[in-house]
């Protein structure tokens, strides 16, 4: 299964209406960037999901900072930017990897089955000299069924099962960079730390000049994992653990789920323990 495209493929096919691409660009911080940015330029024929708007819900006080959308509107968008089952589906972000990911993730999950991420995102192709556009196309008419893949998903219930019985399996893997795993900073969150028993894989390090690394490479950085042991994977908000996610099966991993709710999420509850420091398998 391929997970991703590169720019030479998607500029051969912009006239292609069996080719949908959606632009996700976004910058944490600052939330009204992405869609600025998608005004001023972006990919002939693409069109705009934002991360808060489009591929999340509003905050709660759990699930975390960026839940997952609601179902039947996500259907909706999908079906106005004239995605059926039968389209493929390139997403891009600035080229960092994991806004484009979480779209990958989520229409996956809904149960598409030609969905992509756009290696070196916009950045990339702004670099190839490839034409750009300020044109937003027009709502199209589709129709989509959404057949959710339930095995992608764990609750918050699963996870929690899993600290309480301090089960080795599945493995949790916290995609956050070092210093936030280890609670050393702690940026965002109410407490520093990560889940107990969780390893760190660090989502950044699956990627290389805004490119995800190929098989092999995916492979080395999870070697010491077994392939038929369930993995369920997090981050602070359920965005950069996408990336991991697709890297766990672009290295053969089959029983991969996603914590959409993640840290912020896990620490919403205030009786939940964290732990300082790392931890090995």
């Amino acid at each position: 299964m391929n997970f991703t495209v590169n720019k030479e493929w998607l500029v051969k096919h912009l006239e292609n209406n069996e080719v949908k691409i959606v632009d996700c660009r976004f910058e944490l911080g600052k939330p009204n960037e992405g869609e600025q940015q998608y005004e001023t330029s972006h990919i002939p024929g693409a069109f705009y999901f934002d991360l808060e708007k489009q591929l999340s819900s509003p905050v709660a006080k759990h699930g975390g900072r960026h839940p997952l959308p609601d179902i039947e509107q996500f259907r909706s968008e999908i079906e106005n930017a004239g995605i059926d089952h039968t389209k493929k589906v390139v997403a891009y972000d600035s080229g960092e990897g994991q806004f484009a990911s979480r779209f990958w993730w989520l229409l996956t999950y809904i149960g598409h089955e030609y969905v992509y991420v756009l290696n070196e995102g916009f950045k990339g192709w702004i670099e190839a000299g490839y034409p750009t556009s300020k044109d937003v196309p027009k709502a199209e008419a589709a129709t989509f069924e959404v057949n959710l893949r339930e095995e992608m998903l764990a609750s918050y219930e699963d996870v929690r099962e899993i600290v309480r019985k301090k089960r080795k399996s599945p493995v949790l893997v916290d995609s956050r960079d070092e210093a936030r795993y280890i609670g050393e900073v702690e940026p965002i969150d109410r407490v520093p730390g990560h889940i107990p028993g969780a390893i760190n894989k660090f989502w950044a390090e699956g990627m290389e000049k805004g490119s995800f690394k190929d098989q092999r490479e995916q492979q080395k950085r999870f070697a010491e994992l077994d392939r038929e042991e369930p993995i369920i994977v997090y981050c602070g908000s359920g965005v950069t653990a996408t990336p991991n996610y697709m890297a766990l099966k672009m290295a053969g991993y089959q029983n991969v789920k996603l914590y959409a709710g993640s840290y912020s999420d896990w620490v919403s509850y205030e009786e939940n323990p964290v732990v300082k420091g790392k931890e090995t398998k």
